[in-house]
């Protein structure tokens, strides 16, 4: 079981940045892939970002790549997005998420996942 609190909710003007935080907890070995997706209002849950269980591995979305830089920490059991250059298309609520079978090639679906956090809410005005 892996259990996930984001925090770093805010609102932002566009072209600003904000840096999300996801922290795990009921399993101590960071044994799980760690992933970002989000949610606009009226759309469905898309994926943004992944990293594997060592960090050496991460894949992002499209429109988000270059911008969006995902991290983590497994001393503290902590995954990061770092998100510049916001855009007012990037506002929605944003999903933490664990897949303990690892970074694989479906990454981006979200059946892939196996434990999610209950999401931060993240503005971007134009």
């Amino acid at each position: 079981q892996v259990h996930l609190v984001e925090s770093g909710r805010g609102l932002v003007q566009a072209g600003g940045s904000l840096r999300l935080s996801c922290a795990a907890s009921g399993r101590t070995d960071s044994d799980y892939a760690l992933g970002w997706f989000r949610q606009a209002l009226g759309k469905q849950r898309e994926f943004v970002a992944a990293i594997s269980r060592n960090g050496r591995f991460t894949g992002y979305a499209g429109p988000v790549r270059g911008r969006f830089t995902i991290s983590r920490d497994n001393a503290n059991n902590t995954v990061y997005l770092q998100m510049d250059r916001l855009k007012p298309e990037d506002t929605a609520v944003y999903y933490c998420a664990a897949s303990i079978a690892g970074f694989h090639s479906d990454y981006t679906a979200l059946g892939a996942w196996d434990y999610w956090g209950q999401g931060t809410q993240v503005t971007v005005s134009s």
